[in-house]
């Protein structure tokens, strides 16, 4: 390599051309005129030329630039055009004398002028996320590049380039008197020699071949698949094409990645799969790409850096600087042993299992001793929120230990006591330590031959293959003394008689001050690196693996195939408090969507009403005891007067149901109307008046024939729109009541939800069922409200829904959120109607009324009234609200939205005019807010609106953290 001709090169800014001249020189040589623009370079200038229904690029570079180069991109663009399995290429366009490359004056300057063809498609740079396929398509396009161009070569890829990471350490060394930040400048100095340091060794064993050395998310274009996801399919920009290492074209498209990756290295992981999967790397290869992704890393921050000192206008590199100054940093904010594990095992390294031999750190005492402390999700000692206490875990060892004499936690558990709610990212939870209670004073012995190292808070014992970090040891040994295994180290610190505390972590990295966890979905490597301690004690301390996707793969063999779950690949979800959720990794979810946990997850109250009931009695209705009594009673209060007899079921389904053989058995008639887009239950009858697409596409083509489904009265989509549009979709109603009369059919009931639910939250129009209720009723029917879903206290301003609409119904239907999760449900109607049915014989269900349900439905009222939840649902709902349509204001994504109080629905849209549903984005953003610790599904008939219903203790700070995560995700691009 020439150095000074490599860093003549790293000098050099861009040819100073105008868009005219780049229009003039089209016409000159190419006989081409349209209209032309800028694009953005580095180091070129490139203009996109738009002419009768065509699209043209042309190249312009300085004459500096060897015109063998120039040669090798054009050889190399038809050479892979020519490859079945290559990425699509633009080809290079011969000028008016036939010539690929135009050596042109412009000013003085000497410049090569090229023209390509233009490629269609969406370059990924300024889409913040990009979801873990176009991740992994990334790694497959570099790959597919690779391997395309392996047996590819031209006297120009022997050239002398800057961004070649062969050459990256004296670039980088070179551009850092360009850098004027110190602490930028120290940073890149340190991370580039500690990365030279790891190449070194395997410089020699890496491939080396034809590269593009610049596939990023700035030179690749995405077209959508047919789930709307971005796909690399083409690749541009052959302008640092070059013989280099293989590796390294892997590397500039993960050291690109990082940018998208919210500050999360192992991000990039799918890329590198998928790229192996392709194209295998060798051992040293893949030992050596995280050295090279912060070399790329490194001389990106410094070459920005020089070229903005040359050239302050370039808007391609100021828009860019912040990109690369992020991929720096998340680049270096993890060990190399790290990263280098994490790489090894994605690309299915079989890693030895053998442990290090260690002998016994308390070699008096015994291992039979040693109890296990659990600080898991499913741990039955944390008690409501206890495991909040930043103090719990070592509350809880001392208590063991005060029983047992020793108690230590495990290692690799996550532990719940540090989860973190309401946080964007997955806490470290994963214990990389073990921690133990146990008496002061006890012996402790070097467990292995070592050297003693101090800091100010601990002790490390190494060797040359470990170290060992102890902390709550009194040792009165100097520093840099050698040990023997075996020999006296100290004793555990405390005072006779009191209770000692030890922390212990054992890394295979003598570099590192390891953190005492990692992140869950990091642990992996982060295990190679930092070991089990558990032969220090002879006691099996490891937590047992993660089963979740045993247990799934275990439920898809047993559990019936059409009770889906939410999410393709579900958390398991063991724990709950208010309204968030746990998984078995400690991660907490933010519940937006479980309208059957009324008073929130995990209530104490709930759960000592049921635990003192099932230690009492539970049995079936037909005995007789007194919180059947006490509930109906309660329930009949809640009601309209004149509804004051209750009947009990499991189910909202088994309520309407229930409602509908009530009104068959008071009118005599069978004939039932009900609502397109509705969901009313799963059972014969109560499936049969549900319409919903979303829950069965055959819904319209299966209705039975005394099921009458009429127009949908959605105002924001449906055929009539806007405030005063009751009277038309009544009128739709009034038209099938008289259809049936005029048929012979007479009419048994209308069903409706009070709210449109399954729609998402949609209010039905003013006074449309007063009217409706009016015609019913004088065609003879019942008026059956649906509250399932939207009642009992949840729209906040009002108990029932109907009272939205200002009418009594003649059965109310009820479940879900009146037992927060026990299976109970409801039906309230009038005496009248309920002795009618007993000419159809008794009605029983079996636990409908059990002491045990009627107990927790009891319980719920109570804690209802005395936390003043459904002021609650009011208040943060209406703020909740409001927030979303601040939200709608700027993300035109955002249609509309639907409902009050704590049932919500925002509605997404591609157009707010058409109104076309954005369904798959909708998906995408449900599993995007999984991400950041939300759940939320879609619901409504084109599965295009988000259904907020959560528990109705949602906080403000819950509501507000829904809101910035929703406006997060809806921000980085659909």
């Amino acid at each position: 390599m020439s150095e000074t001709a490599l860093f003549q090169r790293t000098e050099l800014p861009r040819p100073d051309v105008t868009v005219e001249q780049a229009a003039n020189l089209l016409e000159i040589h190419y006989g081409l005129r349209g209209d032309v623009s800028e694009l953005g370079s580095q180091q070129d200038r490139n203009f996109l030329l738009r002419a009768g229904g065509q699209a043209f690029v042309l190249k312009i570079c300085r004459g500096d630039y060897a015109l063998a180069e120039l040669e090798a991109q054009n050889a190399a663009l038809r050479h892979l055009a020519a490859k079945p399995d290559a990425p699509r290429v633009p080809l290079p366009l011969p000028s008016l004398s036939g010539g690929e490359i135009v050596e042109a004056e412009l000013d003085g300057q000497a410049c090569h002028v090229r023209l390509l063809e233009f490629l269609e498609g969406e370059v990924l740079t300024r889409r913040k996320h990009l979801p873990v396929e176009t991740v992994e398509a990334m790694g497959a396009i570099s790959a597919r590049m690779t391997l395309a161009l392996g047996d590819f070569d031209h006297p120009g890829l022997e050239r002398d380039l800057q961004w070649d990471l062969r050459h990256a350490g004296p670039v980088a060394l070179h551009l850092l008197t360009s850098v004027t930040d110190q602490k930028r400048r120290d940073d890149v100095a340190k991370a580039m020699i500690v990365a030279m340091r790891h190449l070194k060794p395997l410089t020699g064993e890496l491939r080396v071949q034809a590269t593009h050395h610049d596939i990023t998310d700035d030179n690749v274009l995405a077209r959508p698949d047919a789930a709307g996801r971005l796909i690399p399919t083409a690749v541009i920009d052959f302008g640092d094409l070059v013989k280099s290492w293989l590796v390294a074209d892997l590397a500039m498209t993960c050291a690109a990645l990082l940018h998208h990756a919210d500050g999360d290295p192992f991000y990039v992981l799918p890329a590198i799969r998928a790229f192996n999967a392709l194209n295998p790397l060798t051992q040293a290869e893949r030992q050596a790409l995280w050295p090279l992704i912060v070399s790329r890393a490194a001389v990106l921050v410094a070459s920005s850096e020089q070229q903005l000192a040359i050239d302050p206008d370039n808007d391609y590199i100021l828009g860019n600087v912040e990109h690369e100054r992020e991929i720096f940093t998340v680049a270096t904010s993890v060990p190399f042993s790290v990263m280098e594990a994490a790489i090894l095992s994605a690309t299915g390294f079989e890693w030895p299992v053998e442990r290090p031999v260690l002998g016994r750190l308390l070699p008096d005492v015994e291992p039979a001793s040693v109890t296990l402390t659990d600080l898991s999700t499913l741990s039955p000692d944390f008690l409501e929120d206890d495991w909040a206490d930043p103090q719990i875990d070592w509350k809880l060892l001392a208590k063991a230990a005060g029983v047992t004499g020793f108690a230590a936690t495990r290692y690799g558990e996550c532990r719940l006591s540090y989860t973190r709610l309401l946080s964007p990212q997955p806490p470290a939870t994963f214990a990389l330590h073990v921690d133990a209670c146990l008496p002061a004073g006890t012996r402790a012995a070097a467990p292995f031959d070592c050297v003693l190292t101090r800091t100010s808070q601990h002790i490390i014992l190494q060797s040359e293959t470990l170290a060992l970090h102890v902390h709550g040891l009194e040792c009165e040994l100097e520093e840099g003394a050698s040990l023997a295994a075996g020999e006296d180290l100290g004793r555990i610190a405390g005072t006779e008689g009191s209770v000692g505390g030890l922390r212990l972590q054992l890394c295979n990295d003598l570099d590192l001050v390891p953190p005492l966890f990692a992140r869950p979905d990091h642990a992996e490597a982060w295990a190679r690196v930092c070991l089990s301690p558990a032969a220090l004690f002879g006691v099996d301390l490891d937590a047992p693996a993660d089963d979740a996707a045993d247990l799934l793969a275990r439920r898809k063999a047993h559990f019936a195939s059409p009770q889906k779950h939410y999410f393709a690949d579900p958390p398991r979800i063991e724990r709950g408090f208010r309204e968030h959720l746990f998984d078995m990794t400690g991660r907490s979810y933010l519940d937006m969507v479980n309208n059957v946990a009324t008073v929130g997850h995990g209530h104490p109250r709930l759960a000592a009403a049921a635990w003192r009931q099932w230690s009492l009695l539970n049995t079936n209705s037909r005995f007789h005891y007194g919180a059947v009594a006490e509930f109906s009673e309660r329930l009949a209060a809640l009601a309209p007067e004149g509804l004051d007899t209750v009947f009990f079921v499991n189910s909202g389904s088994e309520a309407v149901d229930l409602a509908i053989r009530l009104a068959w058995a008071a009118t005599g008639r069978r004939n039932v109307v009900s609502l397109l887009e509705a969901y009313h239950g799963w059972t014969v009858a109560s499936d049969a008046v549900s319409t919903s697409l979303a829950d069965n596409p055959r819904a319209l083509e299966t209705r039975p024939d005394w099921v009458h489904p009429v127009l949908s009265p959605n105002s924001f989509r449906g055929v009539h729109r806007g405030a005063d549009c009751a009277g038309a979709y009544a009128g739709a109603v009034r038209e099938k009541l008289k259809e049936l009369a005029d048929g012979n059919a007479p009419l048994a009931a209308f069903i409706a939800e009070s709210v449109y639910g399954n729609a998402g939250g949609v209010l039905l129009p003013s006074g449309y069922l007063q009217q409706v209720y009016a015609d019913v009723r004088a065609a003879g029917g019942l008026c059956i409200a649906d509250e399932v879903q939207v009642g009992y206290g949840r729209l906040g301003h009002v108990f029932w829904g109907f009272e939205e609409q200002g009418v009594v119904p003649d059965i109310i239907t009820i479940a879900k959120g009146m037992g927060n999760g026990q299976p109970i449900g409801a039906v309230i109607t009038s005496r009248a109607i309920a002795e009618a049915f007993e000419q159809d014989g008794y009605f029983f269900s079996s636990s409908g009324a059990s002491p045990v349900s009627c107990a927790i439905g009891m319980a719920v009222l109570d804690i209802m009234r005395d936390e003043a939840l459904q002021d609650n649902a009011r208040d943060v709902g209406d703020y909740l609200r409001d927030r979303l349509l601040e939200l709608s204001e700027y993300h035109p994504l955002a249609g509309a939205v639907h409902g009050m109080g704590l049932y919500l629905g925002l509605e997404l849209v591609r157009d707010r005019q058409t109104l076309e549903p954005a369904r798959e984005e909708t998906a995408a953003i449900c599993r995007r807010l999984l991400d950041f610790g939300v759940i939320m599904q879609p619901t409504g008939d084109h599965l295009n609106v988000l259904k907020i219903k959560p528990p109705l203790c949602l906080s403000y700070e819950s509501a507000n953290y829904f809101v910035q995560m929703l406006d997060r995700v809806l921000s980085e691009g659909w």
